[in-house]
Protein backbone atom coordinates (compact mmCIF):
# COMPACT_ATOMS: atom_id res chain seq x y z
CA UNK A 1 0.00 0.00 0.00
CA UNK A 2 1.45 3.02 -1.11
CA UNK A 3 -1.04 5.94 -0.77
CA UNK A 4 -4.62 5.97 1.59
CA UNK A 5 -7.82 5.24 0.32
CA UNK A 6 -5.35 2.67 -2.48
CA UNK A 7 -7.88 0.08 -4.21
CA UNK A 8 -6.52 -3.65 -4.01
CA UNK A 9 -6.42 -5.36 -6.87
CA UNK A 10 -4.84 -9.12 -7.74
CA UNK A 11 -5.77 -11.63 -10.91
CA UNK A 12 -9.10 -12.14 -9.40
CA UNK A 13 -9.73 -8.66 -9.57
CA UNK A 14 -9.03 -8.53 -13.17
CA UNK A 15 -11.39 -11.61 -14.13
CA UNK A 16 -14.20 -10.54 -12.82
CA UNK A 17 -13.66 -7.02 -14.50
CA UNK A 18 -13.09 -9.02 -17.93
CA UNK A 19 -15.81 -11.52 -17.45
CA UNK A 20 -18.50 -8.46 -16.74
CA UNK A 21 -16.91 -5.81 -19.79
CA UNK A 22 -15.30 -7.79 -22.02
CA UNK A 23 -15.97 -11.68 -21.49
CA UNK A 24 -13.89 -12.30 -24.90
CA UNK A 25 -10.71 -11.82 -23.04
CA UNK A 26 -11.48 -13.26 -19.86
CA UNK A 27 -10.07 -16.37 -20.34
CA UNK A 28 -6.80 -15.37 -21.49
CA UNK A 29 -3.91 -15.93 -19.49
CA UNK A 30 -3.28 -13.11 -17.12
CA UNK A 31 0.30 -12.41 -15.27
CA UNK A 32 1.30 -9.38 -12.96
CA UNK A 33 3.35 -7.30 -15.28
CA UNK A 34 4.52 -4.51 -12.08
CA UNK A 35 3.22 -1.66 -10.68
CA UNK A 36 4.10 1.94 -10.55
CA UNK A 37 3.03 4.66 -8.31
CA UNK A 38 -0.13 5.43 -9.32
CA UNK A 39 -1.28 2.15 -11.56
CA UNK A 40 -1.05 -1.80 -11.38
CA UNK A 41 -0.48 -3.55 -14.18
CA UNK A 42 -1.39 -7.11 -15.45
CA UNK A 43 -0.06 -8.86 -19.30
CA UNK A 44 -2.96 -10.27 -20.31
CA UNK A 45 -2.27 -12.70 -23.59
CA UNK A 46 0.38 -11.43 -25.72
CA UNK A 47 -1.31 -8.42 -27.24
CA UNK A 48 -2.64 -7.10 -24.29
CA UNK A 49 -2.18 -5.06 -21.17
CA UNK A 50 -4.37 -4.33 -17.91
CA UNK A 51 -3.83 -1.27 -16.52
CA UNK A 52 -5.65 -0.37 -12.93
CA UNK A 53 -4.67 2.87 -11.22
CA UNK A 54 -4.38 2.07 -7.12
CA UNK A 55 -6.72 5.08 -6.07
CA UNK A 56 -9.86 6.60 -7.55
CA UNK A 57 -7.70 9.98 -8.17
CA UNK A 58 -5.08 8.32 -10.89
CA UNK A 59 -8.12 7.08 -13.01
CA UNK A 60 -8.89 10.72 -13.78
CA UNK A 61 -5.89 10.35 -16.64
CA UNK A 62 -7.77 7.86 -18.16
CA UNK A 63 -10.17 9.87 -20.40
CA UNK A 64 -7.52 12.17 -21.42
CA UNK A 65 -4.99 9.25 -22.69
CA UNK A 66 -8.02 7.88 -24.62
CA UNK A 67 -8.74 10.88 -26.07
CA UNK A 68 -5.52 12.41 -27.11
CA UNK A 69 -2.76 9.81 -27.45
CA UNK A 70 -4.23 8.09 -30.59
CA UNK A 71 -4.19 11.59 -32.24
CA UNK A 72 -0.67 12.42 -30.90
CA UNK A 73 0.77 8.55 -31.91
CA UNK A 74 1.59 9.33 -35.82
CA UNK A 75 3.86 12.29 -34.89
CA UNK A 76 6.07 10.53 -32.69
CA UNK A 77 9.52 8.54 -33.80
CA UNK A 78 8.46 5.83 -30.67
CA UNK A 79 5.84 3.39 -29.92
CA UNK A 80 3.41 5.18 -27.23
CA UNK A 81 0.48 3.52 -25.56
CA UNK A 82 -2.58 2.44 -27.65
CA UNK A 83 -6.00 2.72 -25.77
CA UNK A 84 -7.94 0.05 -26.81
CA UNK A 85 -10.73 -0.53 -24.10
CA UNK A 86 -11.94 2.15 -21.37
CA UNK A 87 -13.46 -0.10 -18.24
CA UNK A 88 -16.21 1.17 -15.82
CA UNK A 89 -15.96 1.22 -12.15
CA UNK A 90 -17.79 -1.66 -10.40
CA UNK A 91 -18.81 -2.92 -6.71
CA UNK A 92 -15.32 -5.43 -6.90
CA UNK A 93 -13.49 -2.40 -8.81
CA UNK A 94 -14.68 1.40 -8.14
CA UNK A 95 -12.38 3.54 -11.03
CA UNK A 96 -12.27 3.38 -14.28
CA UNK A 97 -9.90 0.70 -15.76
CA UNK A 98 -8.48 0.80 -19.12
CA UNK A 99 -6.66 -1.77 -21.93
CA UNK A 100 -3.81 -1.53 -23.77
CA UNK A 101 -1.86 -2.73 -26.29
CA UNK A 102 1.23 -4.73 -25.00
CA UNK A 103 4.46 -3.20 -26.37
CA UNK A 104 7.01 -5.28 -26.01
CA UNK A 105 10.59 -3.78 -24.45
CA UNK A 106 12.01 -3.47 -21.20
CA UNK A 107 12.94 -0.95 -18.68
CA UNK A 108 15.98 1.59 -19.68
CA UNK A 109 19.17 0.15 -17.64
CA UNK A 110 22.49 -0.98 -17.78
CA UNK A 111 21.04 -4.34 -18.66
CA UNK A 112 18.97 -2.70 -21.59
CA UNK A 113 20.57 -0.07 -23.05
CA UNK A 114 23.56 -0.66 -25.70
CA UNK A 115 24.64 3.06 -26.07
CA UNK A 116 23.82 5.70 -23.46
CA UNK A 117 24.97 8.76 -25.42
CA UNK A 118 22.81 7.46 -28.40
CA UNK A 119 19.65 7.07 -26.30
CA UNK A 120 20.01 10.23 -24.95
CA UNK A 121 19.91 11.89 -28.30
CA UNK A 122 17.10 9.56 -28.97
CA UNK A 123 15.30 10.92 -26.09
CA UNK A 124 15.76 14.41 -27.15
CA UNK A 125 14.35 14.01 -30.68
CA UNK A 126 11.29 12.00 -29.10
CA UNK A 127 10.73 15.18 -26.78
CA UNK A 128 11.73 17.51 -29.33
CA UNK A 129 8.80 15.62 -31.41
CA UNK A 130 6.30 15.89 -28.35
CA UNK A 131 6.73 19.52 -28.10
CA UNK A 132 6.45 20.37 -31.87
CA UNK A 133 3.17 18.74 -32.07
CA UNK A 134 0.10 21.09 -32.87
CA UNK A 135 -2.40 21.48 -29.75
CA UNK A 136 -5.39 20.46 -32.23
CA UNK A 137 -7.75 22.79 -29.51
CA UNK A 138 -6.16 21.55 -26.13
CA UNK A 139 -5.21 24.19 -23.73
CA UNK A 140 -3.55 24.30 -19.92
CA UNK A 141 -6.85 23.96 -18.71
CA UNK A 142 -8.65 20.95 -16.45
CA UNK A 143 -7.45 17.52 -17.07
CA UNK A 144 -4.29 19.30 -19.17
CA UNK A 145 -2.98 21.87 -16.46
CA UNK A 146 -0.69 19.46 -14.21
CA UNK A 147 1.65 21.50 -11.82
CA UNK A 148 4.95 20.05 -14.15
CA UNK A 149 3.65 22.95 -16.87
CA UNK A 150 4.00 25.59 -14.57
CA UNK A 151 6.19 28.00 -12.57
CA UNK A 152 8.27 26.78 -9.89
CA UNK A 153 6.93 29.79 -7.59
CA UNK A 154 3.78 28.05 -6.46
CA UNK A 155 5.51 24.53 -5.72
CA UNK A 156 8.00 25.87 -3.13
CA UNK A 157 5.67 25.77 -0.09
CA UNK A 158 5.66 21.76 -0.38
CA UNK A 159 8.90 21.63 -1.63
CA UNK A 160 10.26 23.64 1.63
CA UNK A 161 8.15 21.01 4.08
CA UNK A 162 10.04 18.28 2.09
CA UNK A 163 12.87 19.49 2.68
CA UNK A 164 12.22 19.85 6.54
CA UNK A 165 10.58 16.01 5.90
CA UNK A 166 14.14 14.97 4.83
CA UNK A 167 15.72 16.42 7.97
CA UNK A 168 13.35 14.66 10.36
CA UNK A 169 14.17 10.76 8.30
CA UNK A 170 17.07 9.41 10.68
CA UNK A 171 20.05 8.06 8.83
CA UNK A 172 19.39 9.99 5.72
CA UNK A 173 22.88 10.46 4.40
CA UNK A 174 21.90 13.52 1.71
CA UNK A 175 23.60 17.11 1.45
CA UNK A 176 19.97 19.02 1.81
CA UNK A 177 21.54 22.19 2.23
CA UNK A 178 22.83 22.61 -1.20
CA UNK A 179 19.91 20.64 -2.66
CA UNK A 180 17.75 23.67 -1.06
CA UNK A 181 20.50 26.40 -2.30
CA UNK A 182 20.06 25.01 -5.83
CA UNK A 183 15.81 24.65 -5.63
CA UNK A 184 16.23 28.38 -4.29
CA UNK A 185 18.46 30.06 -6.39
CA UNK A 186 16.10 28.85 -9.09
CA UNK A 187 13.01 30.75 -7.57
CA UNK A 188 14.99 33.40 -8.31
CA UNK A 189 15.06 32.91 -12.14
CA UNK A 190 12.65 34.15 -14.53
CA UNK A 191 9.58 32.15 -15.14
CA UNK A 192 9.14 30.60 -18.17
CA UNK A 193 8.08 32.10 -21.54
CA UNK A 194 7.36 31.37 -25.03
CA UNK A 195 4.53 28.81 -26.30
CA UNK A 196 2.62 25.80 -24.77
CA UNK A 197 3.20 22.70 -26.11
CA UNK A 198 2.59 18.77 -25.47
CA UNK A 199 4.24 17.35 -21.89
CA UNK A 200 4.39 13.60 -21.49
CA UNK A 201 5.19 15.04 -17.43
CA UNK A 202 6.97 12.15 -15.95
CA UNK A 203 9.65 10.88 -18.41
CA UNK A 204 11.73 8.58 -15.81
CA UNK A 205 13.40 5.69 -16.87
CA UNK A 206 10.16 3.40 -15.85
CA UNK A 207 8.28 4.97 -18.48
CA UNK A 208 11.40 4.64 -21.14
CA UNK A 209 11.14 1.23 -23.01
CA UNK A 210 14.05 0.10 -24.86
CA UNK A 211 14.12 -2.64 -27.54
CA UNK A 212 17.89 -4.06 -28.65
CA UNK A 213 19.42 -1.46 -27.35
CA UNK A 214 17.66 1.16 -28.09
CA UNK A 215 14.62 3.53 -27.12
CA UNK A 216 11.82 1.73 -28.13
CA UNK A 217 8.71 3.43 -26.20
CA UNK A 218 7.60 5.69 -23.97
CA UNK A 219 4.68 4.80 -21.67
CA UNK A 220 2.49 5.97 -18.83
CA UNK A 221 0.98 9.46 -20.28
CA UNK A 222 -0.86 9.83 -16.50
CA UNK A 223 0.54 13.40 -16.68
CA UNK A 224 -0.14 14.61 -20.22
CA UNK A 225 -0.24 18.12 -19.64
CA UNK A 226 -0.02 21.19 -22.18
CA UNK A 227 2.33 23.72 -20.56
CA UNK A 228 5.88 25.05 -20.67
CA UNK A 229 8.73 22.14 -21.09
CA UNK A 230 11.14 22.44 -18.26
CA UNK A 231 9.64 19.95 -16.03
CA UNK A 232 10.02 17.75 -19.15
CA UNK A 233 13.80 17.68 -19.20
CA UNK A 234 14.41 16.94 -14.92
CA UNK A 235 14.51 13.08 -15.70
CA UNK A 236 17.41 13.19 -17.38
CA UNK A 237 19.31 13.03 -14.21
CA UNK A 238 18.05 9.55 -13.59
CA UNK A 239 19.67 8.95 -16.64
CA UNK A 240 24.21 8.34 -16.91
CA UNK A 241 26.13 11.47 -17.55
CA UNK A 242 27.25 10.65 -21.18
CA UNK A 243 22.86 10.18 -21.60
CA UNK A 244 22.28 13.35 -20.13
CA UNK A 245 24.95 15.35 -22.03
CA UNK A 246 23.98 13.98 -25.21
CA UNK A 247 20.67 14.84 -24.17
CA UNK A 248 21.74 18.76 -24.16
CA UNK A 249 23.53 19.21 -26.79
CA UNK A 250 20.91 17.43 -28.69
CA UNK A 251 17.96 19.28 -27.31
CA UNK A 252 19.73 22.56 -27.23
CA UNK A 253 18.70 23.74 -23.83
CA UNK A 254 19.74 27.02 -22.51
CA UNK A 255 21.26 28.08 -19.36
CA UNK A 256 17.85 29.28 -17.42
CA UNK A 257 15.78 25.64 -18.89
CA UNK A 258 18.35 23.82 -17.61
CA UNK A 259 18.42 25.48 -14.66
CA UNK A 260 14.46 25.60 -14.19
CA UNK A 261 14.35 21.73 -15.20
CA UNK A 262 16.99 21.01 -12.33
CA UNK A 263 15.26 22.76 -9.66
CA UNK A 264 12.14 20.63 -11.41
CA UNK A 265 14.26 17.47 -10.85
CA UNK A 266 15.08 18.40 -7.25
CA UNK A 267 11.39 19.07 -6.08
CA UNK A 268 10.40 15.50 -7.36
CA UNK A 269 12.74 13.78 -5.90
CA UNK A 270 12.96 15.68 -3.08
CA UNK A 271 8.84 15.37 -1.89
CA UNK A 272 9.58 11.40 -2.80
CA UNK A 273 12.06 10.56 -0.49
CA UNK A 274 10.25 10.70 2.66
CA UNK A 275 6.42 10.37 0.81
CA UNK A 276 7.86 6.61 0.42
CA UNK A 277 10.40 6.36 2.67
CA UNK A 278 8.69 3.53 4.36
CA UNK A 279 6.46 1.76 1.76
CA UNK A 280 8.44 1.95 -1.66
CA UNK A 281 12.13 1.67 -1.14
CA UNK A 282 13.15 1.30 -4.65
CA UNK A 283 11.66 4.47 -5.84
CA UNK A 284 13.43 6.05 -2.67
CA UNK A 285 16.43 4.87 -4.30
CA UNK A 286 15.66 6.25 -7.58
CA UNK A 287 15.09 9.39 -5.75
CA UNK A 288 18.13 9.70 -4.19
CA UNK A 289 20.08 8.52 -7.22
CA UNK A 290 18.66 11.18 -8.97
CA UNK A 291 19.39 13.65 -6.21
CA UNK A 292 22.94 12.60 -5.41
CA UNK A 293 23.56 13.11 -9.92
CA UNK A 294 22.70 16.65 -9.79
CA UNK A 295 24.80 17.58 -6.92
CA UNK A 296 27.74 15.52 -8.54
CA UNK A 297 27.46 17.80 -11.61
CA UNK A 298 26.76 21.22 -9.74
CA UNK A 299 30.18 20.60 -7.82
CA UNK A 300 31.65 19.68 -11.49
CA UNK A 301 30.23 23.07 -12.78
Amino acid sequence: MLHENEIQVDEDVVRSLLKDQRPEWADLPAVFAGAGTDNTMYRLGDELLVRLPRTQGNAKALRKERTWLPRLAPYLPCRIPEPVHTGEPTATFPAAWSVYRWIDGEVAGPATVSDWATFGRDLAAAVRSLHAIDLMGAAREGELSWYRGGDLGPCDEWVSRSFQDCRDIDGLDLDLATLQQLWRSALRLPEPAGRHGWLHGDLRPANLLAHEGKLHAIIDFGGLSVGHPDAEHAPVWDLPGEARQAYWDSANLDEVTWLRARAWAIGVGISGVPYYWDTYPSFVRECLSRLTAILDDARRR
